[in-house]
């Protein structure tokens, strides 16, 4: 279950990022990680904390669940 929510995280992360015009090297500099790591949350190959996950909602303006896959409306 939980490696659903790591893709479904990574493939919207992915699209909202392309959509913004941002690099992976400009969200991993404003998440204060590394590219390989950003990388690694849109492959979902890694669990991220939850003030992660908001600050992200925040930066796209959309919801939490939105970036989880619980819900379709951004």
């Amino acid at each position: 279950m939980e490696q659903n929510f790591l893709t479904i995280l990574g493939r919207r992360l992915q699209a909202l990022r392309m959509e913004s015009g941002e690099t992976q090297k400009a969200m991993a500099e404003s998440l204060g990680c590394t590219t390989s790591n950003y990388q690694k949350i849109e492959y979902g190959q890694v669990n991220i904390p939850a003030l992660t996950v908001i600050a992200l909602a925040q930066h796209f303006h959309v919801s939490t669940d939105y970036l989880l896959g619980l819900r379709d409306e951004r």
